[in-house]
């Protein structure tokens, strides 16, 4: 784990983002955590963090050092950032993504109850991840995140 503020690159990625974004993409060095290869890039804030907090985001980082382990980072990197498109339409980072967040899910569920990732709320901000600017709009089509979220409580609470 290496705080983001310490990583050049992780400073250019934020600006990178801020850019291609224009401007709606703020909060990556601060509100989210990163993994690349082997490592977690966290924010300033995170040994303030709750400790719940941090093993959810832990439990999702977990899968993406999985997905770089089965891929690499050359691969990983190019299907992430770039296939089919860099923004908007971003199959490969949704679908890396929609694996992540499924543990998010479950996750939450083992933290704070099956209540807690039923709620419409928590249920919108996992979905917004997607449509808005945080990952560059990556999935446009909200109906199959609704499935896919209905599905992943389905599971949850089997």
């Amino acid at each position: 784990m290496v705080p983001k503020q310490q990583s050049a690159s992780q400073r250019a990625i934020h600006w990178a983002l801020k850019t291609v974004t224009a401007g709606r993409m703020r909060s990556y060095m601060t509100a989210y955590q990163t993994t690349i290869g082997e490592t977690v890039y966290v924010s300033a804030d995170w040994d303030e963090r709750a400790a719940d907090d941090r093993y959810i985001t832990m439990r999702h980082e977990r899968v993406h050092l999985r997905q770089f382990d089965i891929y690499g980072v050359p691969v990983m990197a190019v299907l992430y950032l770039l296939v089919p498109m860099p923004m908007g339409l971003a199959w490969f980072r949704a679908h890396f993504e929609r694996e992540a967040y499924e543990e998010t899910i479950r996750a939450a569920a083992d933290v704070y109850g099956i209540d807690h990732v039923f709620d419409e709320s928590y249920r919108d901000a996992i979905i917004d991840q997607f449509t808005g600017p945080s990952y560059g709009w990556m999935w446009p089509f909200r109906a199959s995140l609704e499935t896919w979220y209905a599905r992943v409580l389905e599971e949850v609470a089997a």
